[in-house]
């Protein structure tokens, strides 16, 4: 079976994710992390992209790219990552392939969940157990946020929120789960378990029916407070796209 044609992004955003073939470890000392950062580093300066975040785990790394002209995403990761797996082989003197079968690239628009994903990429350390607080990883972009850098485009999501708003999104552990469709990844029971906060014990199909201002009120609630999307609430309660958008907007 032919492998599936990779999508296109119209934003030229990508959220890259790459994993060691078999869990390895794709870096095993300080000095493999900073090898391809600086190997990226000079990639992007070549070819001219945009880094708005990334996180190197030990056996993965994430990346949020936005490629200068389409299709350029194709090129700089085959170029990073056979550089960089000709170094690791090299350095501990193995042979084969490095990484787990295809890097995943998934389109990103610029909505709703644009900052969410900056923040789950910022956070896997955390989730790891790695560190307490994003600022103490050493190797994820989210230092450079704080005190700047040569390596990751701060500004334009920095100026999507302001600054201030911005790090304090980020001191909130995100409840999304950004797998490799691109978009978050909350099961229907956990839909279901905070749209039930809100219901006072009525089943959530009867939202659609009731009054106005009850019903809006909710949708609110589950838009700026529990982080659903439009589409969420609308499969979910049965609640029109077009009506929650308006209650929402």
């Amino acid at each position: 079976m032919s492998r599936q044609a990779r999508k296109i992004s119209v934003t030229g955003f990508y959220h890259i994710v790459f994993r060691g073939i078999n869990r390895l470890h794709l870096f095993e000392e300080d000095s493999d992390f900073i090898y391809f950062l600086n190997n990226l580093q000079h990639l992007k300066h070549e070819m001219q992209f945009e880094i708005h975040a990334y996180c190197l785990m030990s056996n993965h790394v994430h990346m949020l790219i936005k490629e200068r002209a389409p299709g350029d995403i194709s090129l700089i990761m085959k170029r990073l990552l056979t550089k960089y797996a000709m170094y690791f082989n090299r350095k501990y003197d193995r042979s084969g392939a490095l990484i787990s079968s295809r890097y995943k690239s998934v389109p990103v628009e610029i909505d709703e969940y644009f900052i969410p994903l900056l923040c789950y990429i910022h956070q896997n350390p955390i989730r790891a157990g790695i560190v307490s607080i994003a600022e103490e990883y050493r190797f994820s972009s989210y230092r450079e946020y704080l005190y700047g850098g040569n390596l990751t485009d701060t500004e334009f999501s920095l100026g999507l929120l302001g600054r201030d708003e911005w790090f304090k999104l980020h001191q909130i552990i995100t409840k999304h789960d950004f797998d490799v469709t691109g978009r978050t990844n909350i099961r229907e029971e956990e839909i279901r378990r905070r749209i039930m906060q809100y219901t006072g014990g009525r089943e959530i199909h009867e939202i659609v029916s009731w009054p106005k201002i009850e019903r809006d009120y909710v949708i609110r609630q589950l838009k700026e407070k529990e982080g659903l999307s439009i589409r969420q609430i609308e499969r979910a309660t049965g609640i029109s796209r077009g009506v929650i958008a308006k209650v929402v907007k």
